[in-house]
């Protein structure tokens, strides 16, 4: 048996939810615990409504109101407007009712002014003087809505060309391609190095800078639409790893001279232009420049008025995989000094640079990751971030004095924090749960480091007995590395009894599905399953995230490999355990999952029974450039990595019951991943089942969504039960 050993805090909690939640014994149905589930929404955790910041007063929308919230020792509630008084004013001037405060922002910490958003409308309304002081009407079919607070004005696309809006409703287009295949101000490189939009406007707002990105020498992929009478060809735009890949390239439009300047990035032209940022004054652009290898990152810096190369600044190199997610972020009060986030001591950290690429010196250090950075207090002296420093199970929010590298752990309870700044750095709100605590919101003053609790959720499951669900430790085949699972038992457990076991899998880059948060992360399935009498279990294998670097990139080269040891480390576990059945273990994931139970089910079936892959690559080939390419390197490179992690050249080891799931509109994972493994497993012999969700892309949305677990729950009931 594998070492292993209990948290501390799993003893003295690990007390079952049914002794919290007492009385009902009737068990939750698919549609209480599924997104698009009928009676879902009652049993979802109740959170203050788009809490944020106005100036120092956190605000939020409850009912038809928008109000604030007392600070630290403020007592009274302000009421800043209500839909009433909003609606009089609207309708005062011909505007259409505001139907609800769907999208509320407060964009200026020092002005009365409100954004809100009504059908095709977009609303700057002054609540001191109840009138709406600009309304922005957009087009139809715009999306990618970016707003600029100093020049009051949006960037958004239509069709695939950017167009601003200002203030006195003139709207300018910026770009004007006709080709498909040439796509402006939206995301590229498919989201990858922390990319989650197309536009970047400047701190004045006179500029903004924009992805081009040219698609044009890119294969066609084919999806199809069985909607239409006779199906219709939805082509979209798939470089496969070791293909020709998109060319992007960044333009900066001045609003003054309405002209546009492209930065001149130079060859080759297949890499990844990432980590957009604006020097404090509007003069450069810069950039972390990664080559199409993914082992050398450049930052450079680029005048924004020629779009020259100004200089690079420095160069990180790693022997498997460089993975730049954060831009350079200026100092408050000292534009010649900024942070830039790394991992190259093995962890990710920060450390501050001047403005010519010199290290002033490392900021943060340790055998954890900074997870995120939320800014700076007035003076600029503090610096704000979030970390896994407690334990890689939990965030916690910490000050550090950028001078004398003072630090001082802000959140106090235990679990997972997340944390919103005010503008002007005295306030922190503090948003976090733990296993036991369905969601609390704490007001942290960051000067005396007091606390004020703003708001404390209710249980949702408060009177239903809930399977007991408890975390624990192991050790990898190592021997030294910690891997952190979560299992839960069966509802009315009996310990003399034998149970069936799932295990449900990710275990893929950017993920950790165990920790201490609500429920410790266990999802509605699970719940579900566990109501119906089988063992859930669920492990974070190294691969995963938030570890460190060496935790995550073993993997590279040879996906599913180490991954699928770390997971049967935990089957050794819970075959050890007097009441998990050995001989019904079944497993379930989805994307990487639906690799990983590939992975399993082929590699081990001898030990699994039943699997339910959904969405999964079945060969790395056939998966986009960046995503393949950082962890396998290309086919030409790594012809054997490839062939080690194919499952389709595997499907003839299938000995238990597989179903395979897919959307057959799927733009991530795309269908030929599944079909050709059922080819492979006909020529082969082996008979996999297949299922088919029309009209859906890499995931099941709606109502279809509870017919998919249903779906999936069918079939362990009726093979491994």
């Amino acid at each position: 048996m594998r070492l292993f050993k209990s948290f501390l805090f799993t003893v003295i909690l690990s007390s079952s939810f049914s002794a919290m939640a007492q009385n009902s014994l009737v068990p939750l149905s698919l549609e209480d615990l599924i997104p698009g589930g009928s009676t879902f929404s009652k049993y979802r955790v109740q959170f203050p409504s788009q809490l944020q910041w106005w100036n120092d007063s956190p605000v939020q929308v409850k009912g038809d109101s928008i109000v604030s919230i007392p600070v630290i020792d403020k007592k009274a509630v302000q009421v800043i407007t209500t839909k009433e008084l909003i609606n009089q004013s609207l309708t005062a001037e011909g505007k259409e009712k505001l139907k609800s405060f769907r999208f509320v922002g407060f964009p200026y910490a020092d002005q009365s002014v409100v954004m809100l958003t009504n059908g095709s409308d977009t609303y700057l309304y002054n609540f001191k003087e109840n009138k709406v002081e600009v309304t922005y009407t957009f087009p139809k079919e715009t999306s990618n809505f970016d707003f600029t607070k100093e020049g009051r004005a949006f960037a958004y696309t239509k069709d695939n060309n950017l167009y601003i809006l200002d203030s006195d409703s003139k709207e300018t287009a910026i770009t004007s391609d006709s080709d498909k295949g040439i796509v402006n101000g939206q995301s590229v490189h498919r989201n990858e190095f922390g990319i989650t939009k197309g536009t970047f406007w400047s701190p004045s707002g006179n500029l903004l800078a924009f992805y081009r990105m040219d698609e044009t020498m890119v294969t066609d992929y084919p999806l199809v639409d069985i909607s239409a009478r006779v199906a219709e060809l939805k082509d979209i735009k798939y470089p496969m790893a070791g293909m020709k890949s998109h060319q992007v390239t960044i333009g900066i439009f001045n609003r003054s001279t309405q002209q546009t300047v492209f930065l001149k990035t130079g060859t080759p032209k297949e890499k990844y232009l990432t980590n957009i940022a604006w020097s404090p004054d509007d003069k450069y652009i810069y950039l972390a420049e990664l080559n199409r290898g993914q082992d050398t990152c450049k930052v450079a810096r680029y005048d924004a008025n020629s779009g020259k190369l100004d200089a690079t600044l420095f160069v990180e190199t790693h022997p498997k995989y460089v993975e730049p997610e954060h831009p350079v972020f200026f100092l408050k009060n000292d534009p010649n000094s900024f942070i830039w986030q790394s991992k190259r001591d093995g962890y990710n950290h920060l450390y501050l640079y001047d403005i010519n690429g010199k290290v002033k010196k490392q900021l943060t250090t340790g055998t954890w990751d900074v997870t995120e950075v939320l800014g700076f207090d007035a003076a600029g002296a503090n610096l704000y971030y979030v970390s896994t420093e407690a334990t890689p199970l939990e965030r916690h929010i910490y000050q550090l004095n950028l001078k004398n590298g003072k630090k001082v752990r802000l959140s106090k309870e235990e679990g997972v924090h997340s944390g919103l700044l005010s503008e002007s750095g005295k306030y922190i709100i503090d948003r976090y749960t733990s296993q036991y605590n369905a969601g609390k919101a704490d007001i942290t003053d960051t000067k005396t480091a007091k606390t004020y609790n703003i708001f404390s959720a209710k249980d949702p499951y408060k009177g239903i007995t809930l399977p007991e669900i408890s975390l624990g430790e192991l050790k990898a085949n190592d021997g030294k590395t910690s891997l952190y699972y979560r299992l839960i038992k069966p509802l009315n457990f009996d310990p003399d009894k034998k149970y069936p076991t799932i295990i449900y899998v990710y275990g893929g880059p950017h993920s950790q599905l165990v920790d201490n948060s609500w429920m410790a992360q266990a999802r509605g399935w699970d719940i579900y399953m566990a109501e119906k009498g089988y063992v859930v279990f669920t492990l974070d294998n190294r691969g995963t995230s938030n570890r460190g670097i060496d935790f995550e990139n073993i993997t590279h080269r040879h996906l599913g490999v180490v991954e699928t040891e770390d997971q049967m480390t935990g089957v050794d576990y819970l075959k050890s355990l007097p009441y998990v059945d050995a001989d019904r273990i079944g497993v379930h994931g989805w994307s990487f999952g639906g690799f990983m139970t590939l992975n399993l089910m082929l590699r081990h079936p001898e030990t699994f029974k039943v699997g339910v892959a959904g969405g999964p690559v079945t060969d790395w080939k056939y998966y986009e450039i960046m995503y393949g390419e950082r962890y396998m390197d290309s086919p030409k490179e790594n012809p054997e990595g490839y062939a080690g992690s194919s499952m389709v050249d595997r499907a003839g080891d299938l000995k238990g019951r597989l179903m395979i799931i897919h959307g057959d509109e799927d733009p991530t994972v795309v269908m030929q991943h599944s079909l050709q493994f059922l080819k492979s497993a006909i020529k082969s012999g082996t008979h996999p089942d297949f299922f088919v969700y029309p009209g859906h892309g890499h995931n099941m949305i709606g109502k279809d969504r509870v017919h998919l677990h249903e779906h999936i729950t069918r079939y362990f009931d009726d093979f491994l039960k």
